[in-house]
């Protein structure tokens, strides 16, 4: 037999289970509708803030044109991605060796989406967060227009970053011109002020920045030297057909009238600038791919990656680094656009380490840095050899440039 019986102990001031529940007086119970409603309709003014366009309550003055305009997008931290993963070698036996590093170079995006109200209250004071007007985010091209732009602007310092690396390894590398690509059209006379164009070629009523040139008078345009020579013989106010690829729209011929050059009145031109499509010739295979990024802040970090894999040591000292700024052909470092909200990409990535163009000023770096907060340390490199002599400072193997092989018979 088992004894099932619990005996009760009395602990003092406790309440007597017998006892019968109080309620709560009449005039408290009143006081949870008002907390209720308030509770309420906080939700739904918050969903409300979160629908709403930004543009109702953010604006800020458009320098070029004297005018409050909305600011209804953000620039915004993206991403920071390892470059490595990105670098493809084709068959180097004979040719290079390769040399994968454990640390690696990361390059940074920001991104520019649409804000609402909510997202306003909450990033208006955060340094990393920048409202854009319409202009500010778009210009004055097209959306075909900005992603043949973006998409060959990385594809340029795709190339560069490939010359200035193999140059710095040791390589022989050329660079030849490419295609005949529109960037902008030519304004012949501007505003005092220089902020608005009041004449532009004629050539800008049937040419459209972005269009890819193919033929003038048939004469096939390989690069920008060809276009030079099927002008060579032609006067301001000739006409000439000229076949071209245009995006979305496909190849068409149309009559262009000649100008005047604005800076040499003696030189004849159809009235654009060109944009830089130049490629490089490379001893063996490479490729790093893009993907849909666009614009070309990727291009030192792009060098400095190829840099470390064909060269033994390690460039990072086995860390991970961040890398922005755009890539020249002597190796300068140029500046570029997002810099602070990079600055908060890397952090949030948990690199600790970010190269950043001194070109950007101090300024704009001294933002970054606290968009990055105490825990990033930014440092301003002009050039190729100054980021190289910045990674020995932070443990980083200096570069040994290695023998050239070659398949030529001793």
């Amino acid at each position: 037999m088992t004894d099932t019986q619990v005996e009760t102990i009395a602990v003092p001031g406790s309440a007597d289970p017998r006892a019968p529940v109080r309620l709560p007086a009449s005039r408290h119970r009143w006081w949870s509708i008002p907390t209720v409603a308030v509770a309420f309709a906080t939700c739904i003014a918050i969903g409300i803030a979160g629908v709403l366009p930004a543009e109702i309550v953010a604006d800020e003055l458009n320098r070029r044109i004297d005018e409050v305009q909305p600011t209804p997008y953000a620039r915004v931290p993206s991403s920071a991605q390892p470059v490595d993963e990105r670098v493809t070698f084709g068959e180097l036996e004979g040719l290079a060796e390769q040399y994968p590093p454990s640390g690696n170079f990361y390059f940074v995006t920001v991104t520019e989406p649409s804000q609402t109200v909510l997202s306003w209250l909450v990033g208006r004071d955060e340094p990393a967060v920048e409202f854009l007007t319409e202009e500010e985010k778009f210009g004055f091209q097209t959306p075909q227009q900005r992603r043949t732009f973006g998409l060959e602007s990385m594809r340029t310092s795709e190339q560069v970053a490939q010359y200035v690396a193999l140059k710095a390894v040791g390589y022989d590398v050329t660079i030849v011109p490419g295609d005949v690509l529109i960037s902008e059209m030519v304004c012949l006379v501007a505003n005092d002020e220089g902020t608005e164009c009041l004449e532009s070629s004629p050539s800008d009523e049937v040419l459209d920045p972005g269009d890819r040139l193919l033929e003038v008078d048939g004469a096939p345009l390989n690069n920008v030297d060809d276009l030079s020579a099927a002008l060579a013989d032609k006067q301001p106010g000739d006409l000439v057909e000229i076949r071209l690829d245009r995006p979305e729209v496909g190849e068409l011929t149309v009559t262009v009238e000649l100008t005047s050059s604005p800076d040499e009145p003696a030189r004849t031109i159809v009235g654009f600038l060109p944009f830089d499509t130049q490629r490089v010739e490379l001893p063996f295979e490479l490729d790093i791919d893009t993907g849909a990024i666009g614009g070309p802040s990727a291009g030192l970090a792009f060098t400095l990656t190829l840099i470390d894999e064909l060269t033994p040591g390690e460039l990072t000292g086995g860390r991970n680094i961040a890398v922005t700024g755009t890539i020249e052909l002597d190796g300068t470092v140029g500046a570029i656009g997002g810099l602070r909200q990079k600055a908060s990409a890397v952090a949030q990535a948990g690199v600790d380490v970010f190269l950043v163009p001194a070109a950007q000023g101090e300024a704009d770096i001294e933002r970054a840095r606290r968009a990055g907060g105490d825990g990033l340390l930014i440092i301003p490199v002009a050039t190729v050899d100054e980021a190289l002599a910045a990674l020995e400072e932070q443990g980083g193997v200096p570069i040994d440039p290695v023998p050239i092989a070659t398949n030529e018979p001793p």
